[in-house]
């Protein structure tokens, strides 16, 4: 069971719709891929190939996609193109398996610590709408959130966090702009021991000068909530724009060089086809996709889904 709940139907209706796009463009090529052929030989596993670098699961794990498939043709001898959808479901999702994660247990009471969140990812991936459906959906399992605004260096950042923290209904911790973030980190992860916090969600700046100058900041935020909260972080969550394609490989690249990302959250799948891309950066970085924004309402943050994901996807 995810940390959502169980995958309902109003949920699988979400995805579906949400990666309708996606699905489209994955099935034209498809369908031109085994055009004329009645079995899965040398000429579709090449077309296939095709279709699933240019839908973005990139060329690596496209590859390791392909060995797979052709390992099953090999030793079934023959397989028919109509069975090309199940053998695509199977695979990827073995292979999404090969990366899940532990998921989070928020079952406690809050009478020790509240499990802290710390979320990293450039400006207009979606970072502070994540943080805020992710503030929505804890609030209504029941757990009190507190945010920290410690993305001190844009005023646009804090002032955003503050609405989504007024909409949700949940405490928020800031300062003024360009004050200290580790202070601001301090504070808040203080406030919510001290208040009997489940959970708390620090935002952090989206863009600095350089990769040094992101790794010294997230570093020091990390020091300096470990002296309230020895084990915090307990995860740092990599926001991702899926709409981006190839250069959500980059970011994550960059970020994950810069510290150490332990989650991923893709946002904007429901207007791109480019959704492959979800397949890749599971496989390529090993990190787990934890959540897959699929559209603009609070519950359009999902609880990732390996198979639904890739069911919805191929069906």
């Amino acid at each position: 069971m995810s940390i959502f709940g169980i995958f309902s139907k109003d949920k699988k209706q979400s995805l579906d719709k949400g990666l309708e796009k996606t699905k489209d463009n994955v099935f034209q090529k498809l369908s031109r891929a085994i055009v004329g052929k009645s079995k899965i030989d040398d000429d579709v596993l090449d077309n296939l190939e095709e279709v699933l670098i240019t839908s973005d699961v990139g060329v690596d794990t496209t590859l390791k996609i392909i060995e797979r498939i052709e390992s099953r043709v090999a030793r079934d001898k023959y397989v028919g193109t109509s069975e090309l959808n199940t053998i695509l479901k199977e695979e990827i999702a073995a292979l999404l398996d090969e990366n899940q994660g532990k998921e989070v247990d928020l079952s406690f009471a809050a009478k020790d610590n509240p499990y802290v969140i710390m979320v990293v990812g450039v400006n207009g991936v979606g970072k502070t709408t994540t943080i805020g459906k992710l503030a929505y959906q804890f609030k209504q399992m029941g757990k009190k959130v507190y945010l920290g605004a410690a993305d001190t260096f844009r005023a646009a950042a804090i002032d955003q966090l503050v609405v989504w923290s007024e909409r949700v209904g949940v405490d928020i911790v800031k300062q003024n702009m360009g004050s200290d973030p580790a202070s601001v980190a301090y504070d808040t992860l203080a406030s919510a021991k001290a208040n009997g916090a489940d959970i708390v969600i620090i935002d952090t700046a989206g863009r600095l000068h350089n990769k040094i100058n992101l790794m010294n900041e997230l570093s020091k935020i990390k020091m300096v909530m470990q002296k309230v909260i020895p084990d915090a972080p307990h995860e740092v969550l990599l926001v991702l724009d899926g709409s981006t394609g190839q250069n959500a490989y980059e970011q994550a690249k960059q970020f994950t060089k810069a510290t150490e990302v332990t989650s991923l959250a893709l946002t904007k799948l429901d207007g791109t086809a480019k959704g492959g891309v979800v397949i890749g950066i599971s496989d390529q970085f090993k990190i787990p996709v934890k959540y897959i924004g699929i559209g603009e309402k609070m519950t359009d943050l999902q609880a990732f889904n390996r198979h639904e994901f890739v069911d919805s996807l191929f069906n």
